[in-house]
């Protein structure tokens, strides 16, 4: 992690932070969810970038990216997304989201499918408009305010008590971010959401859906996407919530890189 480098982007008028684990290898962007940020990607980064350059963008309102007062829809996240990659100049990247990140990744995919190889989309926000009205009235903004008023030690127990079974360095690096996640970003929470259904049936590149038993997307939603789009492949992990990936970190990783290997790469010449 030592050799990683940390820059900004300007893009759509506000600065994009983001990490990379550099090389001349094949990119692949990771998009985080509501309340983490792009180094929360840190244990799977480790894992790919000996084959891969891993760019882990933090979207705005989060980490240290730009906090506009406003333009955090899912397609202002999008249009970040698009704008990083040009930026930099990428070949064709894998882009993978989890959560907010994920429904993200899926309007990219959707509307710009040039940009991408590939996609994966690990247990997106995919959300009926009756659960995005419930989520939205939910107390989820106003736990968020009073965390911000927490030290990390104590915005780092709360987390360790949530969640016993995860890394002392997960829980560092999760309780960090949420300490530098903005009240602004919540605005993404406001229905409607992109119909997702739409997105998934426009996707015209390879593409992959990673959810738990425990989580967001149910087995009933996942096929009912394969049928609308033959290109979804699917895999659930077992004993995994919403944060699949932190939850069974091991088998998350191992179907990464087996998909990611599965529909080749491109040379980052």
């Amino acid at each position: 992690m030592t050799h990683w480098s940390s820059a900004v982007c300007e893009i759509n008028g506000i600065n994009i932070h983001y990490t990379r684990t550099g090389g001349h290898k094949p990119p692949v962007i990771m998009l985080h969810g509501l309340m983490a940020n792009g180094i929360c990607w840190t244990s799977l980064a480790r894992v790919l970038e000996k084959e891969y350059d891993v760019i882990m963008p933090d979207a705005r309102g989060h980490g240290n990216s730009s906090v506009p007062d406003f333009g955090y829809r899912y397609e202002d996240h999008a249009n970040d997304v698009a704008g990083l990659i040009n930026a930099l100049k990428l070949p064709p990247p894998i882009l993978l989201g989890h959560s907010m990140g994920g429904m993200t990744a899926a309007v990219v995919a959707s509307r710009k499918p040039n940009l991408l190889r590939g996609l994966i989309l690990a247990d997106p926000t995919f959300l009926s408009p009756k659960v995005q009205r419930e989520v939205r009235d939910s107390d989820v903004a106003d736990q968020h305010r009073r965390m911000l008023n927490m030290s990390l030690d104590e915005a780092m127990a709360d987390a360790r008590n949530r969640h016993p079974n995860r890394s002392a360095e997960n829980l560092e690096l999760f309780a960090r971010a949420r300490l530098q996640t903005s009240m602004a970003a919540f605005d993404v929470l406001t229905p409607p959401n992109p119909d997702y259904r739409m997105l998934v049936s426009a996707i015209d590149v390879p593409s992959l859906i990673v959810f738990g038993d425990k989580g967001v997307v149910s087995s009933a939603v996942a096929k009912e996407l394969q049928r609308l789009n033959p290109r979804l492949q699917a895999q659930q992990i077992q004993e995994a919530g919403h944060s699949v990936h932190l939850d069974q970190p091991e088998r998350f990783a191992a179907i990464i890189e087996s998909f990611i290997r599965s529909i080749g790469t491109i040379s980052n010449t």
